[in-house]
């Protein structure tokens, strides 16, 4: 029998309510291997204690027959998504001591299906980075190989959920936040549809590109995380009505898109070769593969660059040390605002506030904010053209495996590494990153991953998809 912690979430409900397993049992096999394992791979900044509460209730609801698939299963949260009476940092120093007031709409959903929440998790500070590194409280190390990055931001969610420090875990992508670990860890993670589900509770780094999504060991755990987190909510305006769109049933034999035109520089020759591979496998199962051509798409890191940290700048200005958040004291009240923020924001969060302060400012809105977001427009309709011809498009989520700490310490080379994965953001499109294969390098045996898109409320498009390749 499988190990408990090792499950994915559709054994373990298997085993709950065969009585193979207990709610406890599963709770106390998660919690012993976090901390076991976490002093070496700093997945959690904190591991929770037993509920035991909790815990009882689920059982409860599981031996009564009337418990939700989530119940009693053990799931760690990024630490930018609000649990009440938890602390949620966001990783930095800022935040260090805030202890939320409230829990977010997407706990509140799984705390209503009897869902164990055991550890809230490291990331990039804010949500600002792509491997981890820019944590306040210390890097994340991949599990796969400890020299190497996990990926970021959501780096601490995958890497517990990889090293089997819990059954699945949320994480939050801006710009392909959970498909890029997912990618480096070697598992499923999803980029919802903008607005399927509500963000209320979530520290918000890029409001217009910011979606909490499910990183899972199979697809299966991703369709059933993601259907009981997803619905509209009355405190967040950007929620899709339920009657709006509906959820779009996915054909059988599926219409794949691949840019051609994109791939041929910059990604590594064996992540193509890999890549290759699962196409070819795909269109032995019945898919199709249909060429499309994106142009715009080359311009979709840059215009991502510019409404980002426009975004990010706005956002953070609450964080001022006057009303929560870190207070350091000078001599004057601006003395104050610059300690505060100068000591409580890391190097990476201070690069990216100051980048949006510059392309809002008077001046310069026009020649840089302005025009990302002409680019965006033209860029969505880009993606609509395209699925025209066909149901999902097709990339490597990266264009290579997790590289080494510190070897990308050039923003704009880690900034390049988003590449394939910010359009789905800029667009509002559903994406999704499923593992495709291993790749050597220095001896280590890597995961990659590739990378599905789909039209708004498509998702089981990308479930379809993602089953044929996994």
């Amino acid at each position: 029998m499988t190990k408990a912690n090792e499950m994915t979430i559709v054994e373990a409900v298997r085993a709950l309510r065969a009585r193979e397993l207990t709610v406890r049992e599963l709770w106390d096999a998660c919690s012993a291997a976090a901390r076991a394992k976490n002093p070496e791979l700093n997945a959690y900044l904190e591991i929770f204690d037993a509920d035991d509460t909790a815990i009882n209730s689920a059982q409860k609801r599981i031996g009564d027959g009337d418990a939700p698939l989530l119940c009693g299963i053990p799931i760690a949260i990024k630490d930018n998504i609000l649990i009440e009476g938890k602390i949620a940092s966001a990783a930095s120093k800022m935040l260090a001591n805030y202890r939320a007031t409230y829990d977010a709409t997407v706990i509140k959903k799984l705390k209503n299906t009897g869902t164990l929440f055991i550890g809230r998790t490291n990331m990039d500070e804010f949500a600002m980075g792509s491997s981890t590194e820019h944590s306040a409280f210390g890097p994340t190390k991949n599990s796969h190989d400890i020299s190497r990055v996990p990926g970021g931001s959501s780096g601490g969610s995958a890497v517990a959920v990889a090293a089997h420090l819990c059954i699945a875990a949320l994480g939050s992508d801006t710009g392909g936040s959970v498909r890029q670990p997912a990618a480096y860890t070697g598992l499923v993670g999803l980029k919802p549809t903008y607005g399927a589900v509500s963000r209320s509770g979530l520290i918000a780094m890029g409001s217009s590109l910011d979606q909490i999504g499910p990183l899972t060991k199979t697809i299966e755990d991703a369709h059933v995380l993601y259907e009981t987190i997803r619905g509209i909510d009355i405190l967040d305006s950007t929620t899709i009505p339920d009657g709006l769109y509906g959820v779009l049933a996915s054909p059988k034999h599926l219409r794949v898109g691949v840019p051609w035109r994109l791939l041929e520089n910059g990604v590594d020759a064996d992540v193509l070769t890999t890549f290759n591979t699962t196409l070819a496998h795909l269109t032995d199962t019945g898919h199709t593969l249909v060429d499309v051509e994106l142009p715009m798409s080359s311009h979709a890191l840059a215009a991502y660059y510019v409404i980002m940290p426009a975004e990010v700048s706005t956002n953070l200005a609450r964080l001022d040390g006057m009303r929560y958040g870190l207070a350091e004291r000078g001599d004057t009240l601006l003395e104050d605002y610059i300690k505060s923020r100068t000591e409580g924001f890391g190097e990476e969060t201070r690069r990216r506030i100051l980048l949006g302060t510059f392309v809002l400012s008077s001046g310069y809105i026009d020649a840089y904010y302005k025009k990302a977001d002409a680019a965006r427009a033209v860029l969505r309709r880009e993606y609509e053209k395209a699925f025209e011809s066909c149901d999902v498009i097709a990339f490597p989520t990266t264009p290579s495996p997790a590289f080494k700490f510190g070897q990308k310490s050039d923003p704009l080379s880690m900034y390049l590494e988003d590449i394939f994965t910010v359009t789905a953001n800029l667009t509002g499109m559903p994406a999704i990153s499923v593992p495709m294969g291993m790749v050597e390098r220095e001896g280590k045996n890597l995961p990659v991953g590739i990378h599905f898109t789909a039209p708004h409320q498509s998702e089981n498009s990308l479930f379809a998809i993602g089953e044929a390749v996994y």
